[in-house]
């Protein structure tokens, strides 16, 4: 798409942040939203970070306060696009939280927000979204996906939601193939990737996440925000026109069980 309008979920933010500032620096009109308060797991506070960087970028977006995991509150998200731009041509499906724990070790309370925020947010924000994609003739939705959908340790139910992305994206792309909706995922690993959620995991101690020892990419580096976001406007753009059901691996095989072990 070009010039498209996309709504950006846990956008205000981390990874999220980076996705907005990139699809407004490449002209995209985005509605990006996210909660102000800090979630669990995670160190994601505010929005003055991200207003701050889309200055300094030249470029804008629409920022706003919202609970992806609020039925009323994807409807105002929605509503606010659609009255204020008169189409949706892109989704990204970012927003999540990721608290560590065994099934042993997670309550019930933490197992529904997990589901709530990851699986459901993801599905009320497709329902909400889709039929005016359809009416449009297509779109193109980007789910954001997780190594540990393929199972890791000490990560029970967040792996879970993240397997239950890679499986509804999937299921997605094919029902609206005929919509020409596309349906993809696109997953940050590399094993040093800075988010607000695997910085939380250390307790907020960047300085810690950034020195503990990872293997990173292929080109030498861990991967960044701006890495994933870079794949994600290749899957909104009409480059990826034929492109559906698939998942683009940012990183280091997180799809496979990566990242790969550190050169000796």
């Amino acid at each position: 798409m070009t010039m498209g309008v996309v709504i950006v979920t846990g956008g205000t933010f981390g990874l999220g942040q980076s996705i907005t500032v990139e699809l407004a620096r490449r002209g995209h009109r985005v509605v990006s939203f996210g909660l102000a308060q800090p979630q669990v797991s995670s160190t994601a506070k505010g929005f003055d970070s991200l207003l701050a960087e889309l200055e300094e970028a030249g470029c804008k977006a629409d920022v706003l306060e919202a609970d992806v995991s609020n039925a009323g509150d994807v409807q105002r998200i929605v509503e606010h696009t659609i009255d204020k731009y008169g189409t949706i041509d892109g989704l990204v499906n970012n927003a999540a939280i990721g608290p560590l724990g065994t099934v042993l070790t997670t309550d019930e309370p933490t197992f529904d927000r997990i589901v709530d925020v990851n699986l459901k947010g993801t599905y009320l924000m497709s329902r909400a979204t889709l039929p005016h994609m359809i009416k449009a003739g297509g779109g193109s939705i980007v789910n954001i996906g997780s190594g540990a959908g393929y199972g890791k340790p000490n990560m029970a139910i967040y792996s879970a939601s993240k397997g239950a992305i890679v499986a509804l994206s999937t299921a997605m792309a094919y029902d609206h193939f005929h919509d020409h909706v596309r349906v993809n995922v696109a997953i940050p690993g590399g094993g040093g990737i800075v988010s607000g959620m695997s910085v939380g995991r250390m307790g907020g101690n960047l300085d810690a996440f950034k020195s503990k020892p990872v293997s990173g990419t292929v080109a030498g580096r861990p991967a960044t925000g701006r890495d994933l976001a870079n794949a994600v406007a290749f899957l909104l753009s009409d480059d990826a026109a034929a492109i559906s059901g698939t998942v683009v691996d940012v990183g280091c095989f997180a799809h496979q069980g990566g990242p790969i072990p550190q050169k000796q």
